[in-house]
């Protein structure tokens, strides 16, 4: 059993409302527990601890929670920040059945040298997780992409690329771009400045033709042409 999968140990809560901030002061971050339609569970949990919890499971991760003698097999469905500290303010478990399909948050992580960094383009990075629909035991824990195709400028990676496997079925849009290649700030503006230059002789050039159009007409209608 890795320490995901340990049994998460939570405490009921009573404090509501404006009390919540003297149980943060203490160290302890309130949580609720969802329960397939039933009243909401109000619990609560040592900050550190639960940091560490979401840090290793995420939004994808089955936990198992103890409430006193009750269990529950629950997926974390969204975790608030102060945004300020960055400490864990407050954390919603979803229960979940081993029966059931679930929608969750899958992590992305490319992996592999990136050929276009190494000719001085840059990637950006457009998408981090994908939504699937899965069996709480099918749920992966990160989808890993190779991002060796990653060489010339305007290269993507999809979602459509992802390697998926049985049971789970992709939610997100298969088109997304997860990350492509793209230019520095600097390669855009030396671009640009080059075609500013380009367009600037071109105008010099046209202007010159335009004098010497000029000069021709005026010499074809002088008095030795009458």
């Amino acid at each position: 059993m890795s320490d995901v999968d340990a049994p998460v140990k939570l405490k009921q809560r009573e404090v509501l409302g404006k009390g919540l901030s003297g149980l943060r002061q203490a160290g302890d971050v309130p949580a609720v527990i969802h329960n397939h339609g039933q009243d909401s569970i109000h619990v609560m949990g040592p900050e550190i601890e639960l940091l560490k919890v979401y840090r290793a499971a995420g939004k994808h991760h089955p936990l198992n929670l103890e409430v006193g003698s009750s269990k529950y097999l629950a997926l974390i469905k969204d975790a608030h920040f102060d945004p300020v500290k960055r400490r864990l303010q407050h954390i919603v478990f979803q229960a979940i059945r081993q029966d059931e399909k679930v929608e969750a948050e899958v992590p992305i992580r490319l992996e592999g040298e990136i050929p276009a960094e190494k000719v001085g383009l840059i990637v950006l990075h457009q998408l981090d997780s994908v939504e699937i629909e899965a069996l709480p035991k099918d749920l992966p824990d990160e989808f890993v992409v190779n991002a060796e195709k990653l060489v010339e400028l305007h290269d993507k990676i999809t979602v459509e690329d992802l390697i998926v496997p049985p049971g789970v079925t992709i939610l997100t849009e298969l088109d997304h771009p997860i990350a492509t290649v793209a230019e520095t700030r600097a390669q855009v503006a030396e671009e640009a400045e080059a075609e500013a230059a380009e367009g600037e002789e071109g105008a010099e050039g046209e202007a010159a033709e335009g004098a010497e159009t000029e000069d021709d007409s005026a010499g074809e209608t002088g008095p030795d042409n009458q």
